[in-house]
C-alpha cells in the first residue's frame, strides 16, 4: 500500500487502530530530542527516555526528559559511573545502583535509561572509557546485565549502547572498526551478546561508527542477522544521537527509531520510499509492530503510585558505591590508615577541593550533593591539622 489511506497492516493490528502511512513513518523517528513519538488517536503513547548510566541528565525546566545543552540539567544523585563499578566486581552492588536509577527516573516521568554502556576499553585515549566497564567481555557483561535486571524489574528499560566496537574517540563519529570475526565475536560482541540472550533488554543503541566498512545504523548483518536472528532480540534498534546518515537504508537494515527527531524531514523521506517502491512498505510495519509494543510496554506501569525518592538514600548509597569500588593496591608500611596522631597531614592536588568525579558530555550528571574530600579528611582528622597545595 503507497498512499496515505488507513489499512489493516501489522503494524496497525499492533496499534488496535489501523495507522496511515504517515503516521507509521512518524513513529520510527522521534518526537522531539529525549522522547518518541505518539499517535495520540490510535493509543500509541510517548515514551520518555534520558541520559545517564550513572545518573540521571534531566531537564530545568518541563520539556521532553532531556535537552541537547549537555552543560544544564537539574539535580540528580551521581552514581560512580562504569569504569568505577568495574573495580567493585559486585553485580549485586550494580544491581542496586540501577534499581535506585529507575526509582528516581520513575519519579520524573522517565520510562528509559540510556544505558549502560558495555564496550570494551580497548584504548586509554576513548572518551567514554568512564562509562564502560572493563577490558573483559565477561566483567563487562556480568556487570552490565546486573544493570539491565535492576532498571527493568522496577519498570525502567534499559538501552544497552554502544553497539557495537565503538571504543576509540579519534574521528568517533564516523571511523570504521576493521576487526576479523573472531576477536569481534570474542572481545567485543561477547557482552552484548550475553546480556541481550540473558537479560533480555528493551532497547539497544547502535554506535556512531561502522564496522568493516558498514556504518552501524545501516550494518544488516550487526542490527538484523545476529542481534534479531542469532540472539534472539525482540526489543527496539534507537540510534545514537544524529548518527543516521540514510533513514531509508537503516530502516532496512533493522533500525527502528531514529533518534533525536528531524521535525519530520526524514519522515517524509520514508514515505516517499514507499510510495516509490524503494522501500517495501512490510519493512516499515515490522519496525511500527516493535516500536507500538516497545511504547506500551515502557509506558505499562503509568499511573501506578510515585516511589518514595528519598535524595538522602540515594546520595548513601551512592557514597556506599564510591567505597567499594575504591581498590587499595598496596599499603606499604600500614601507612593506612592515617592516624591523627601524626599531628598533621599534608593533602596535595587540586581534585582533593574540586573532584573530578565523572566524565563529561551526554551522562553528565548535576548532582543533588557533592561530597568534598579536603572538607571531609578535615572533618576526620581528629584534632590533625590538615594542610592543602593544590
Amino acid at each position: 500500500m503507497t498512499t496515505d489511506q488507513t489499512a489493516s497492516t501489522p503494524a496497525a493490528d499492533a496499534s488496535a487502530t489501523p495507522l496511515t502511512l504517515a503516521e507509521k513513518a512518524s513513529l520510527t523517528s522521534g518526537g522531539g530530542d529525549f522522547v518518541t513519538s505518539a499517535v495520540d488517536r490510535a493509543g500509541v503513547p510517548a515514551v520518555t527516555l534520558s541520559d545517564g548510566p550513572h545518573g540521571l541528565r534531566l531537564p530545568k525546566e518541563a520539556g521532553d526528559g532531556g535537552q541537547l545543552d549537555l552543560h544544564s540539567a537539574a539535580p540528580a544523585t551521581c552514581y560512580p559511573p562504569a569504569v568505577a563499578l568495574g573495580s567493585s566486581w559486585d553485580p549485586e552492588l550494580a544491581h542496586r545502583v540501577a534499581a535506585a536509577l529507575a526509582d528516581e527516573a520513575t519519579a520524573h516521568g522517565v520510562r528509559v535509561l540510556l544505558g549502560p554502556g558495555i564496550n570494551i576499553k580497548r584504548s586509554p585515549l576513548c572518551g567514554r572509557n568512564f562509562e564502560y566497564f572493563s577490558e573483559d567481555p565477561l566483567l563487562t557483561a556480568e556487570l552490565g546485565g546486573a544493570m539491565v535486571r535492576g532498571l527493568q524489574e522496577s519498570g525502567v528499560g534499559a538501552a544497552l549502547k554502544h553497539y557495537a566496537a565503538n571504543n576509540q574517540e579519534t574521528d568517533r563519529m564516523r571511523v570504521s572498526a576493521d576487526i576479523d570475526e573472531r576477536p569481534l565475536r570474542e572481545i567485543y560482541l561477547r557482552a552484548f551478546e550475553r546480556i541481550v540472550r540473558r537479560d533480555r533488554p528493551w532497547s539497544v543503541m547502535s554506535a556512531y561508527n561502522g564496522v568493516n566498512g558498514v556504518t552501524l545504523s545501516e550494518n544488516t548483518r550487526l542490527l538484523t542477522d545476529i542481534l534479531r536472528t542469532e540472539w534472539g532480540f525482540d526489543g527496539i534498534v534507537m540510534s545514537d544521537w544524529g548518527a543516521v546518515r540514510d533513514r531509508v537504508a537503516a530502516l532496512r537494515a533493522g533500525l527502528d527509531l531514529q533518534m533525536p527527531g528531524t521535525r519530520g524531514r526524514t519522515d517524509a523521506e520514508v514515505v516517499a520510499a514507499v510510495r516509490d517502491g524503494s522501500l517495501d512498505e512490510s519493512v516499515l510495519d515490522t519496525a511500527v509492530e516493535r516500536l507500538v509494543r516497545f511504547a506500551r510496554r515502557a509506558t505499562a506501569g503509568d499511573g501506578r503510585p510515585e516511589p518514595r525518592m528519598s535524595v538522602d538514600d540515594h546520595h548513601r548509597l551512592a557514597g556506599e558505591a564510591a567505597e567499594r569500588c575504591v581498590v587499595l593496591l598496596k599499603n606499604e608500611d600500614g601507612l593506612l590508615p592515617l592516624s591523627p596522631d601524626a599531628g598533621s597531614v599534608a593533602v596535595i592536588g587540586e581534585p582533593a577541593r574540586t573532584p573530578r568525579y565523572q566524565g563529561a558530555g551526554s551522562s553528565q550528571v548535576t548532582p543533588t550533593r557533592l561530597d568534598v574530600p579536603l572538607d571531609a579528611l578535615r572533618d576526620r582528622a581528629e584534632g590533625a591539622r590538615v594542610a592543602f597545595a593544590p
